[in-house]
């Protein structure tokens, strides 16, 4: 059996650093420095700090979330897929690797109205894009895909993760 992780010792400066960054780093050209001089300690300590947090699991990433209608992505595609489950690892790896699929992940079927448990999401300018991008999945996928389809976004919903008090 493999040996548990400790927990993560997190104290008052890394609870000063998520609050400051959840909802997003500050848009300046230094943004680690920014931090490091309002949390009064040094850019590289915000920098391992970080490092640290992600190593143990505290946070899952660090990464640009675009406006994509604000860019000129007003297509935006929510591939659904009926995956063959015991294929559904592998596939989901080399469907969330290609460049044109911004997140990939796998859902539980809700039967028998909800046969999809693998979700892709693709974004382009125009739905005949989008569709083309999804036929390039189908051909991925080949015959472990049972049925497909594509849901497209009608609003812009606000996208926020867990957020701690102050």
């Amino acid at each position: 059996m493999p040996e548990a992780k400790p927990e993560p010792v997190l104290d008052a400066t890394d609870r000063r650093l998520m609050v400051a960054t959840q909802a997003g780093l500050p848009r300046v050209s230094r943004p680690y420095e920014w931090l490091a001089g309002e949390l009064d300690i040094g850019a590289d300590e915000v920098l391992r700090r970080l490092q640290r947090m992600l190593d143990s699991g505290v946070i899952r990433r660090i990464g640009a979330v675009p406006n994509h209608y604000a860019i000129g992505y007003t297509a935006n595609g929510m591939s659904v897929w009926d995956v063959d489950d015991a294929r559904i690892d592998e596939l989901g790896v080399r469907v969330g690797a290609l460049e044109f699929v911004t997140h990939c992940y796998r859902r539980p079927r809700r039967l028998p109205d909800w046969p999809y448990n693998l979700f892709a999401m693709v974004h382009s300018q125009d739905r005949a894009e989008v569709s083309a991008r999804v036929a390039e999945i189908a051909t991925l996928l080949g015959n472990a895909c049972r049925t497909h389809d594509i849901l497209y976004s009608t609003a812009i919903l606000k996208k926020t993760g867990l957020r701690i008090a102050g």
